[in-house]
């Protein structure tokens, strides 16, 4: 099912807070009359002096070598064709955003006001100083073709345009593994391509490239097989002109091996499927519509390779699988060009990786534990870490081989790790929990249905595919908001507890209940009061499997709501104390902060407890926990409650797990400074890597601190994750936002899915 996307919805996020999605950040200090003098005058005369005397320089003191143009004159952009440089600026904000976060690339977009070839490639002639690379974006054919090449010979940086490149790199590592698979040599196959524009023609470049025979290559365009006898073929359409009498697209399926399609949805039928070779390989990348659907297509053919440019089927073929890497290659070499040899070397690591084994991280995301190359992956996913370290490598290498690097890399294990620093696994551990919710969405109850975020929050997991929405509330209230508020929630179930038509569920429930409490101070008619309380009703729904998980709290303070869950649901075998958890999103990396919500001022024994349930959660999420035990105190430097608390908790956890890394009391300064923890203290675990996730000796400590890395860090918060309760129940903290909503919505389906 394809992602819905409302228009509201989409105006909303773009507009929300500070209009667009880029801003910048100063990456220098700042707080001081010293700090501005420097940065600004007199300081900023010395790097100026530097550089005038060394252009070089300019990479060491400015920000241009980390620096692309996303630019664009908006003649041809996505499928809204010429909407202009002011319409088509979104999508350039858009493309710096992928930079950022799949490459940590700096991004200006520019928007150019000229249809004028000249025009359009003198200006961005005179902006070379500013920038390290240009990404051109969402220019017509065959204007585009000439500003790329012009630019190309008169700038002395990257230059790349992806509408042409990036499908060509990615189809490209495709069509190679898929070959691969079906035993096909890349100079035998006929290869049918149908659309002629900048995207087809630099596929078919790219393929000839990789070995594929022009005679054996059919290209299509509006008015049918571009032949020889044909008058009307610019320069470019000749280069694929065929002397084969064909008069129709149908024609050329007749035997062919392989389809590329770049050009629009339902052009293809099943029978034309049906007239290809054995084996055959199609790739229908028209979007959001395919040239004909993936169910189609494998109804006809059972034996294809089937890929696609959407993302709710295997083999997506995603650009951004390529120029995010392309540039960070290309920059961290100075390469004055993006050439052949560099994209060909991205296709070959992109054809490589599809060979590895895949992570659990991966895995993860698409709720198997056994992805593996074949016919329904044949390119890596998006959300696979390796690809910064795979392709950027290979291009750096290539840029360097062929010429073209001003700065060669010499010690690739540093680069490596390099790579590794830029980018923390924030952002892909979110889009890694939504993914595997979406993989089997499952039933959430609302309980607090009667509020704007949480209808909002609900719409958006029904829209997405991560859960089928459950609404508990007075249902003429909530349908008043929804209408209000221009809310789509379909057919979403609006259960009110009190309403004379769930009389028999609440009995039901109550009878239930009595049966669990009655040696528990609980009577008949006491059980079935509290069954009108949401919290109660939601509770046992999921226990009596009417639903899967429950998410309440956003209006209620958190006891009167985990109270419900304990005595309903009750807690995991061997479970005494349950713990709440929150997963800290920052440049480093997922922080996991517990226990935050619940234990006051837990035991040793009751941190020892809480550190193994984190940790049994942490795995969850396949990321290897390292867990500091964080006070005031280092390694007995300090006495006091809370740090002989905190070291007798480790001293248990090391006899009950040795495996564990683990280690503390130590303060949370030291668990992730490794550098000073290796001079004072080498016997330490957390020595290699540093810590991940933090245990506290009180509510307090906890509470304050992962509110303090909210509000003032910046980090984005996931939680409170309630850990060691039977069934998914979370409980949200008052003020949580509906993205926060949606985020704790996925965790509960994730959750649902393991039990």
């Amino acid at each position: 099912m394809q992602q819905k996307i409302r228009r509201e919805d989409a105006l909303e996020y773009h507009a929300k807070g500070r209009p667009g999605k880029l801003e910048v950040i100063p990456s220098k200090e700042y707080s001081t009359q010293r700090d501005l003098t420097l940065a600004y005058s007199p300081g900023v005369a010395e790097p100026c002096l530097a550089i005038a005397a060394n252009p070089e320089d300019v990479y060491k003191y400015t920000t241009k070598g980390n620096l692309v143009a996303v630019i664009s004159n908006g003649t041809a952009v996505l499928g809204l064709g010429d909407i202009g440089p002011e319409a088509g600026k979104p999508v350039m904000e858009g493309k710096g955003l992928l930079f950022k976060i799949y490459a940590d690339i700096d991004v200006f977009d520019i928007e150019l006001n000229t249809k004028n070839v000249d025009e359009f490639v003198r200006t961005v002639k005179i902006l070379e100083p500013t920038f390290g690379g240009v990404n051109l974006e969402d220019i017509k054919a065959p204007e585009c073709f000439e500003i790329e090449e012009r630019l190309k010979k008169e700038l002395n940086i990257p230059v790349m345009h992806d509408d042409q490149h990036g499908t060509a790199i990615i189809s490209g590592a495709a069509l190679l593994n898929a070959l691969e698979i079906v035993g096909k040599k890349i100079d035998e196959v006929k290869i049918v391509v149908n659309g002629a524009g900048a995207s087809a023609i630099s596929c078919t470049k790219l393929y000839v490239a990789l070995g594929a025979n022009v005679k054996n290559i059919v290209m299509c365009d509006s008015k049918g097989p571009i032949r020889a006898d044909r008058t009307d073929l610019d320069e470019r359409k000749a280069l694929f002109a065929t002397s084969r009498d064909l008069h129709s697209l149908e024609e050329a399926f007749v035997g062919a091996d392989v389809f590329i399609g770049l050009s629009k949805g339902n052009v293809v039928s099943q029978a034309m499927v049906q007239s290809m070779a054995e084996n055959p390989i199609v790739f229908a990348m028209a979007n959001p519509t395919p040239e004909i659907s993936y169910e189609e297509a494998l109804a006809a053919r059972p034996d294809i390779i089937m890929a696609t440019g959407r993302s709710d089927y295997p083999n997506q073929v995603n650009n951004v699988l390529g120029f995010p890497y392309i540039f960070r290659g290309a920059l961290d070499v100075r390469a004055t060009e993006i050439n052949e040899a560099m994209k060909l070397a991205a296709t070959l690591a992109l054809a490589d990786l599809a060979k590895k084994p895949v992570p659990d991280l991966v895995n993860m995301a698409y709720s198997t534990d056994n992805l593996m190359f074949g016919r329904t992956y044949i390119i890596p996913k998006p959300v696979d870490p390796r690809l910064l370290s795979t392709v950027a490598p290979a291009v750096a290498r290539a840029a360097m081989e062929s010429g073209v690097a001003k700065e060669p890399i010499t010690d690739w294990e540093a680069y490596e790790s390099q790579l590794a620093r830029r980018l923390g696994q924030d952002n892909r551990i979110s889009r890694v929990i939504i993914n595997k919710a979406k993989s089997n969405p499952k039933r959430v109850v609302f309980a607090d249905a009667e509020n704007l975020k949480v209808l909002k929050a609900a719409q958006q997991v029904r829209d997405e595919g991560i859960a089928y929405p459950i609404l508990l509330g007075e249902t003429a209230m909530i349908r008043q908001m929804i209408e209000q508020n221009n809310i789509d929630l379909g057919d979403t179930p609006i259960l009110d507890p009190r309403a004379p038509e769930q009389d028999a569920l609440i009995q039901k429930f109550a009878d239930l209940y009595f049966q669990r409490r009655q040696r528990k101070g609980v009577n008949a008619r006491e059980a079935r009061k509290l069954m009108y309380y949401r919290n109660y009703f939601g509770a046992m729904m999921v226990e009596s499997g009417e639903a899967d998980a429950l998410i309440s709290g956003l209006t209620r303070n958190y006891p009167d709501t985990i109270r419900p869950a304990l005595q309903v649901i009750g807690r995991e075998p061997g479970v005494k104390k349950v713990a709440g958890m929150y997963i800290l999103l920052t440049k480093r990396g997922p922080l996991f902060f517990s226990d935050t919500t619940v234990n006051f001022n837990p035991t040793a024994e009751e941190i020892v407890e809480i550190t193994e349930l984190t940790a049994k959660a942490v795995e969850q999420f396949n990321i290897k926990p390292r867990i500091a035990l964080v006070t005031y105190s280092n390694f007995g430097s300090a006495k006091g409650e809370d740090a002989e608390k905190m070291n007798r908790a480790v001293e248990m956890l090391h006899q009950r797990n040795p495996d564990m890394i683990v280690d503390g009391e130590i303060q949370a300064h030291l668990a992730f400074n490794t550098e000073l923890l290796k001079q004072n203290h080498p016997f330490s675990k957390l020595i290699e890597e540093g810590a991940n996730t933090l245990i506290f000796p009180n509510l307090s400590a906890s509470n304050i601190a992962y509110n303090l890395m909210s509000e003032v860090g910046g980090a984005d918060a996931i939680g409170p994750i309630l850990l060691g309760i039977r069934k998914p129940v979370h409980v949200l903290q008052l003020g949580s936002s509906e993205r926060e909503i949606v985020n704790m919505v996925a965790i509960a389906v994730v959750g649902a899915q393991g039990k």
